[in-house]
């Protein structure tokens, strides 16, 4: 396993150089560029954004501007934000931290809903549960979570007032008190039961087909045959083989916490990374733009390789040397 591990990750650097190509040809390809917005006469001068690109490094060839942006970006020094003025990094580090609390959140909510009516529906198929479960999940896997979050909003912040509908806290209490965290949780609430709820019906129907089929093998058979306790059949053989494929996708996860976030932060108007990404994109900020966008392209590949180590962790018969 440990091998295995560092030829993956060995195996990532050239995939990581390969997106940085990719991510950065992309960014250069979109019209204009981070300062083409200023260029007005009655607000600022066109030389004086000339000069400005001329010092960027925006007239630099192709290959230069790449080689600069990917030493500054190895080394730690993502650049500058163009519209917030400030080091990318900070700006990162800044929106994180909600976005990371929305997606832990809604990972929480998608597994306990997930495990909670695959096991339901597994133990009891083609019942009146498992149909009215099936059901749910096909609404789920409909509904778009734009849709979603715009009901959501409409309902419980306009006409209901549970909810706020933008913000991630109060600002006029107390970082790190009683009240503060409830303010946090209160914001976050909604937006994670819209992530998390839309994203339970694969899981839940992955684990349901695997307990049903599980149930039908011979060491079932067999334990069964023995006497065994139908709760320890269905919690200790059936579904530690059942719940391989949902271990497997919580390394893919890794990445759904930010990237997953990016629609749904928009809609409720929460400060995090998925918002931050819709504006950088609207206003060409290409420093934040590339470092989120290579961010979440080493979220999925570390997230392969956990998924990976994961499901050698749960089922020892298929650890690799």
């Amino acid at each position: 396993m440990l091998k295995y591990t560092i030829r993956r990750i060995l195996g990532m650097i050239p995939m990581l150089l390969l997106i940085s190509i990719v991510v950065f040809l992309l960014a250069k390809a979109m019209p204009g560029d981070s300062l083409s917005g200023e260029i007005d006469p009655n607000n600022t001068d066109p030389e004086y954004i000339e000069d400005m690109r001329e010092r960027l490094g925006y007239n630099d060839p192709l290959p230069v501007q790449y080689f600069n942006w990917i030493s500054n970006f190895v080394q730690g020094d993502f650049g500058k934000s163009t519209r917030y003025k400030m080091p990318v990094s900070d700006l990162i580090l800044e929106k994180l931290p909600n976005t990371v609390f929305l997606g832990v959140s809604s990972l929480l909510i998608t597994y306990i809903l997930a495990f909670s009516m695959g096991i339901i529906a597994g133990r009891k198929p083609y019942t009146i549960g498992d149909h009215i479960i099936g059901g749910l999940n096909y609404l789920g896997l409909a509904i778009p979570s734009f849709i979603a979050g715009v009901f959501a909003i409409y309902i419980f912040s306009f006409n209901l007032g549970w909810i706020p509908y933008s913000g991630s806290v109060d600002i006029r209490l107390t970082q790190g008190t009683f009240e503060y965290w409830m303010s946090r949780i209160h914001h976050v609430i909604m937006p994670a039961i819209v992530l998390g709820a839309l994203s339970t019906a694969s899981y839940t129907q992955f684990l349901r087909n695997d307990i049903i089929e599980n149930s039908r093998k011979d060491f079932v058979r067999t334990a069964r045959a023995k006497g065994t306790p139908t709760s320890k059949i269905y919690n200790v053989h059936i579904l530690r083989n059942s719940i391989i494929p949902l271990v497997t996708f919580l390394g893919f996860d890794i990445a759904t916490i930010i990237s997953g976030a990016i629609i749904t932060e928009t809609i409720f108007t929460y400060p995090g990374i998925g918002q931050l990404f819709i504006d950088s994109v609207f206003n060409r900020d290409y420093p934040t733009l590339m470092a989120i966008t290579m961010m979440l392209s080493v979220l999925t590949l570390a997230g392969n390789l956990v998924a990976d180590i994961l499901y050698g962790v749960v089922d020892p018969r298929i650890r690799l040397d």
